[in-house]
């Protein structure tokens, strides 16, 4: 399942600084829908995400009833991604 929003990006002082984007509510009930399927624990979703030229794996973190997608550093340096920015993001729920 591909999924595929534009967001803005924002910060988070969770468990460690970091930079997300949020999925759209739509997004995020289809996501609760195969979410304890997939997870591994803690709500927690593996995906395959790609921005831009950049794909990696990671996991969506359940945050405020919807899903947050970490963006690492070094792909936000790749990107050229920077807070606030808004971006275009393709994921794919890895099963």
């Amino acid at each position: 399942m591909e999924l595929r929003f534009t967001a803005p990006v924002f910060s988070w002082r969770g468990p460690a600084p970091h930079h997300f984007v949020r999925l759209p509510d739509d997004d995020a009930a289809v996501v609760q829908d195969v979410a304890r399927a997939v997870t591994y624990g803690w709500g927690m979703v593996p995906v395959t995400v790609t921005l831009g030229a950049t794909t990696w794996t990671t996991s969506l973190w359940p945050k405020d009833g919807s899903y947050a997608v970490p963006l690492k550093l070094w792909v936000r340096r790749a990107e050229g991604v920077e807070l606030g920015d808004e971006i275009d993001v393709a994921l794919t729920i890895d099963v």
